[in-house]
């Protein structure tokens, strides 16, 4: 009997050392303070997002939309924000970490779920694909170069520029020439 409440009390002790000792966050709470701090010895890639193209097209885009909160008005929904680069992240990695971090909305399709074998990006902002007409929809660039590859399989390197922009015209109002 002695020995059965001496390790119920070692038990009871153990628990409320863990629980004591272990900071318990939401989701939510984790990703506002645990962006990692950029060093000097960081490696680092920078981030935009912005939907400056919507404004030259207002007349198709989806008239619920048509809101400062949805459509900033000088199309920027992320200036270019620096994020620490932890090896093997991909493009689709930073930009999950950038709109929890920023509460931005954010709505994709898993590599398991489409054709594409990557993830695909559906919405950012509330502003989906198709939202400013049939040709609409999400795309990004890395150093300036729109990449042939989902943003799930381009792996970043040191220095990267990511640009996530919004276009209307199946890219050709962003500079993207499919054709190259």
């Amino acid at each position: 009997m002695k020995k059965d409440l001496l390790g119920i009390f070692a038990l009871i002790l153990l628990i409320s050392v863990l629980v004591m000792g272990t900071d318990i966050k939401s989701v939510e709470e984790y990703y506002m303070t645990n962006i990692d701090n950029i060093t000097e010895t960081s490696e680092t890639v920078t981030i935009s997002i912005r939907c400056d193209t919507v404004m030259d097209n207002y007349e198709k885009l989806s008239e619920s939309l048509k809101r400062d909160e949805f459509i900033p008005q000088d199309g920027i929904i992320l200036e270019p924000t620096e994020y620490v680069l932890r090896p093997g992240d991909t493009v689709f990695d930073i930009l999950d970490r950038t709109v929890r971090y920023n509460r931005i909305q954010m709505e994709y399709q898993g590599a398991d779920e489409n054709n594409f074998g990557s993830v695909y990006i559906q919405g950012i902002n509330y502003l989906y694909e198709f939202s400013c007409g049939p040709l609409s929809g999400w795309m990004y660039k890395v150093n300036g170069e729109f990449p042939n590859r989902g943003c799930s399989k381009y792996e970043l390197n040191d220095g990267d520029v990511i640009e996530w922009v919004y276009t209307c015209n199946l890219g050709m109002d962003v500079r993207c020439d499919w054709n190259k």
